[in-house]
């Protein structure tokens, strides 16, 4: 049984300061790689780092895209991103508006 394409998706990343983060949403929405992006923070994050638990002040990014455009929006993401490991999680979105999705699909289909 195969597994049906997800309506969209929601994905996040972290970054250490609000300009990287506002750059990170920017970028992705003007390459039309997601329809809209979300700035919020700071956050903060506990984490394992090369054996050490660390702890960090946050902004996240969360980005709305389709499906078919997700691998694009990774690797532009882990190109943009100055973490050695970035946080990049998509997650699928099972219910949303029919005129959303319409949007949503046209804004990163353009150009």
């Amino acid at each position: 049984m195969t597994t049906p394409e997800p309506l969209a998706l929601t994905v996040l990343t972290t970054t250490d300061s609000r300009e990287k983060a506002e750059a990170l949403a920017r970028g992705a929405v003007e390459a039309r790689l997601a329809a809209c992006a979300q700035v919020s923070g700071p956050v903060t994050s506990v984490y394992h780092w090369k054996r050490a638990v660390e702890t960090a002040e946050e902004w996240q990014v969360v980005l709305k895209t389709t499906g078919a455009r997700y691998e694009a929006l990774e690797a532009h993401l882990l190109a943009a991103h100055d973490y050695e490991t970035p946080e990049v999680l998509a997650t699928p979105v099972v219910r949303a508006s029919a005129a959303y999705l319409a949007w949503l699909e046209e804004e990163v289909s353009a150009g």
